[in-house]
């Protein structure tokens, strides 16, 4: 049974990378938990000494992060997570655990029929798995995450996973269906980058038209700032706001209508799509891996 609250309960990270980091950062700065409760498992020094800065617990053994949590983020390299998953699956069982802690894998692409067979024990038990595609805006708590929940996982238990990810995470949506997770990662898991190109190509636009690069980056990155603010603050739509921004015959109209001769709308369906997909095969082959 999952504890009733995070503050009450004994957290593991498998990894102890720039998600850890932000997760802890948040769980921390809003004292959702304590200290002590925290332990993070990480090989390399630098990252585990960045955590223990924090002043969590940390350790270079899989096992003895685990072997108390009552809730694990599975925080790992997708190409390593077979491997992990049952190194802690064995842990669990040579414990004889009677409660198995949750699961919640930020493992990109990883599916739950994956996690769940390489998490099931040789007494045929398995932990239940929510799976979490979150975003790098995350590191300044202005993350975005998608989450879809396993079988088994009660209502309980998505309150605690919901708690983990809004330290974090300022939408943290719950989809109905496990292909949704690779949507999510083509619009906001790999979103950040669509955002950073565009200010890349509109800083080296106005360089080729006289402004110095410092200047155009100054000046496009408060651009890009301001528009997104708008777009979280205003009760209006995307849409409405870009009406509101462009009027009739003006600078604005013309640039949209480059937009849509070069065929924008195409362009950013095709994007989405790419990464949707690939985020789908890529369960596929580390699945069979």
């Amino acid at each position: 049974m999952a504890p009733a609250t995070l503050h009450s309960a004994n957290l593991a990270f498998i990894g102890g990378g720039n998600m850890c980091a932000a997760i802890v950062g948040g769980l921390l700065a809003k004292d959702i938990m304590p200290k002590d409760r925290i332990t993070v498992s990480e090989p390399w020094d630098v990252n585990r000494q960045k955590m223990a800065d924090l002043g969590v617990q940390t350790t270079t053994s899989n096992k003895d992060a685990a072997q108390a949590a009552d809730l694990l983020v599975l925080a790992v390299k997708p190409q390593v997570a077979k491997g992990v998953c049952q190194e802690l699956a064995a842990t669990w069982a040579d414990a004889a655990r009677k409660d198995l802690p949750l699961i919640v894998s930020i493992a990109a692409g990883i599916t739950l029929d994956s996690l769940t067979a390489w998490f099931t024990g040789p007494d045929g038990r398995a932990p239940h798995v929510v799976r979490v595609m979150p975003n790098t805006p995350a590191l300044l708590g202005e993350g975005a995450s998608g989450l879809f929940a396993g079988a088994g996982v009660s209502a309980a238990e998505k309150e605690l996973v919901t708690s983990l990810l809004e330290s974090f995470s300022k939408a943290t949506e719950w989809v109905d269906k496990e292909e949704l997770i690779d949507v999510v990662t083509g619009l906001s898991g790999s979103g950040p980058a669509y955002f950073f190109a565009m200010v890349e190509h509109l800083v080296a636009s106005a360089k080729a038209q006289g402004l110095s690069e410092e200047q155009a980056m100054r000046l496009a990155k408060q651009t890009c700032f301001g528009a997104g603010k708008m777009l979280v603050e205003s009760p209006e739509t995307p849409t409405q706001l870009r009406k509101n921004v462009t009027s009739p015959n003006g600078t604005t109209e013309a640039a949209l209508k480059s937009f849509e001769a070069s065929g924008f709308e195409g362009i950013v369906d095709k994007a989405v799509r790419a990464a949707s997909d690939r985020g789908e095969e890529l369960g596929k082959i580390l699945g069979q891996s």
